[in-house]
């Protein structure tokens, strides 16, 4: 299911509950939304409880939304620092003799073809690597590792090359850490049960006796709904579906994927 229509309906059925419970409500007393009922002085005490709910709500969404956005730019930042390194071990390979760069190369295509094209998937559905990918990038270690520099200009790139395994390797560890949601299931509950009952506090208000009060709280509901969508889709690292997040590999690599 597309992200955009998991919105869409999110908000349409937060809307729709908004609007259909004081209309029913109304309807039951038979009551139209423009009158009917006596008018009743909210609480100063309960005012006071509404917005500190809303503010407190408003605080610990705002730190949600912060706290996925930052581990997204996180993993983000390592998926780029995957690739560059592989790019680069790429690159010094052209010092090395036709036969050693070629198989040097095709090992990286074939890791980053696997990463592409078969683990990403994999890592968003289970939240974790593969094995194979594993494999692949001790196939590239062992490349470089196990030949011997037959030259000075070898030699001055061989631990350089090395260093840059290390560091997708590292990469790659931080990428299968950052593969699971980012938000514990307690937080997730006390964001929808903050939101339940911030959106149920409009009606302890009584608003929904006209209709520029059904559009403020639809409105209202609709915002908060659109927030916690946020949430949920940055709570995903590397995105809910399809290998957009993966576009690095494919910019540096277009020939692999």
């Amino acid at each position: 299911m597309s992200e955009w229509l998991v919105l869409a309906i999110a908000m349409a059925a937060a809307c729709a509950v908004v609007l259909a419970v004081p209309l029913l409500s109304q309807r039951r007393r038979g009551a139209g939304p423009e009158g009917g009922d006596a008018e009743v002085e909210t609480p100063d005490v309960l005012e006071y409880m509404t917005m500190m709910v809303g503010v407190v709500y408003a605080i610990v969404l705002g730190l949600a939304i912060a706290g996925v956005w930052e581990t997204r730019g996180s993993a983000e930042a390592d998926v780029q620092r995957e690739a560059q390194a592989l790019y680069e071990i790429s690159q010094r390979a052209a010092v090395l003799p036709r036969e050693a760069r070629e198989e040097l190369r095709e090992d990286i295509d074939a890791y980053v073809s696997h990463v592409v094209r078969t683990e990403w998937s994999h890592m968003i559905e289970n939240q974790e690597l593969t094995s194979r990918g594993d494999e692949l990038l001790t196939e590239v270690r062992e490349d470089i590792a196990l030949r011997a520099p037959q030259s000075e200009l070898e030699a001055q790139t061989y631990q350089p090359m090395l260093e840059r395994v290390a560091v997708v390797q590292d990469a790659r560890t931080t990428r299968a850490a950052n593969a699971a949601s980012t938000l514990p299931g307690v937080v997730w509950f006390g964001l929808i049960i903050g939101a339940l009952v911030t959106v149920g506090l409009i009606f302890t208000m009584r608003m929904g006796r006209s209709f520029r009060e059904l559009l403020v709280a639809g409105v209202f509901s609709a915002l908060i709904a659109f927030l916690l969508f946020l949430v949920w889709d940055f709570d995903a690292p590397f995105g809910r579906s399809g290998t957009d997040s993966a576009e690095i590999f494919q910019d540096l690599f277009p020939g692999a994927t």
